[in-house]
Parts: structure tokens; sequence; C-alpha cells
């Protein structure tokens, strides 16, 4: 089992920074492949970048390559997500998961762990 709870979200305007966290519980976190989706008002959950479970190997959305880096530190049981030159239409809940294979990551369904979310909100 593995319990996840996002953080840093907040309110910022165009062009600005946010650093989200996701603090996992559980022995077993630095087995699992992370991801970070996000979901809008009215559309579905989409997917934002993700990570295997040593950090080595990243995978972005088109939206988010070059603005946000994806990273992880296993011995605080955490990953981050450091999103810069943030955008108005970045808006949206964000949420972490987790899943024991670095496969099929930028699919939701296949994640077995979801944190609450965290709410991003970009003012033009």
């Amino acid at each position: 089992q593995v319990q996840l709870v996002e953080s840093g979200g907040g309110l910022v305007q165009a062009g600005g920074s946010l650093r989200l966290s996701c603090a996992a519980s559980g022995r077993t976190f630095s087995s699992y492949a992370m991801g970070w989706f996000r979901q809008a008002p009215g559309k579905e959950r989409e997917f934002v970048a993700s990570i295997s479970w040593s950090g080595g190997v990243t995978s972005y959305a088109g939206s988010a390559k070059g603005r946000f880096t994806i990273s992880r530190d296993n011995a605080k049981n955490t990953v981050y997500l450091q999103m810069n030159s943030l955008k108005p239409e970045d808006t949206a809940v964000y949420y972490c998961a987790a899943k024991p294979t670095f496969l099929e990551t930028m699919t939701a369904r296949t994640y077995d762990y979801w944190g609450q979310g965290t709410q991003v909100t970009v003012s033009s």
C-alpha cells in the first residue's frame, strides 16, 4: 500500500513558478514509478510527467516539456514537480500517482495509487 499526499499548489501569476511535492508513505516507495497528472474543470485527467523508480528515466507531455521538471528523492519518499513559466492554461488540480512499472506511464488507468490533488491556479 502506498498513500500519497500532494502539496505546494496555489495561486500564481502567469510566468511564475511553483514546486509541487508528493509525499508517499510506505517502505516500497522507491520501487514505484511516479506520475503527475492534472485535471481542469470540465476536462479529462491528463498526463503531465512521469519518473522511473530510480529517477533515471523521465517522460513529459508536450505541454510540459521545457517548462516542468519531475524529480524524486527516495530517501525522503517524495516526488516533485517544478513548474516554471506557468500559463493560465496550466490551471488545474494536480495529482500524483504511483505504479509498480514504468510502462504506459501516460495512461491514468494504469496507476494503482492516487493522491487527493492540489489546486494550481495561474492568473493572466
